[in-house]
């Protein structure tokens, strides 16, 4: 099978054709209207059988939370000016990317989380260096296994519901 890459904002994209697996990779934080566009996904883009990759970034990460001690942010899922210049209108945990999801019709399947971070953005500098060994980050993905709350980024699969099977064939039809 080939991909196809679509380049559209998710508000006006219009496809063709429906889809068993759509991957959004830091996308959603970007959205003025995150469920908007995730319910228009689950209506109109996922086959009957698709499935829905959403990743974010999270707002538990213990680095969010210690810049909280320190009086950088002022909570977990607060934006800060350097993620507002890059785009973000929101930052997510699993709870409130779940609670989006699910206002959209989409059914969760199954959540977790990518690599446990406790260091904010200075990774970049800190491998050039002898601090950060392979089996120092092989660790931090392996405790992200165990605390996905605790990770870098959170992520869901999601599918359409039993009952919406069949509302997106109606909907490219024409019948609703």
């Amino acid at each position: 099978a080939q991909a196809q890459f679509v380049n559209s904002p998710f508000e006006t994209a219009r496809l063709e054709r429906q889809y068993d697996n759509v991957i959004m990779t830091h996308v959603l934080e970007h959205l003025d209207d995150p469920v908007k566009v995730l319910r228009r996904i689950n209506d109109e883009w996922l086959s009957s059988r698709g499935r829905l990759f959403l990743a974010c970034p999270n707002a538990n990460a213990p680095s969010r939370q210690i810049a909280v001690k320190m009086g950088l942010i002022a909570h977990n899922a607060a934006v800060t000016p350097a993620e507002a210049a890059h785009g973000h209108r929101c930052t997510y945990a699993l709870d409130t990317l779940e609670r989006d999801a699910r206002a959209a019709g989409l059914a969760v399947v199954h959540r977790g989380g990518i690599f446990f971070k406790a260091l904010a953005n200075q990774w970049d500098r800190l491998l050039q260096t002898d601090i950060i060994s392979p089996e120092y980050l092989e660790g931090c993905y392996q405790l992200g296994q165990l605390y996905p709350d605790l990770c870098s980024s959170i992520f869901l699969v999601c599918e359409r519901p039993a009952s919406n099977q069949g509302l997106s064939e109606r909907v490219l039809r024409g019948a609703l």
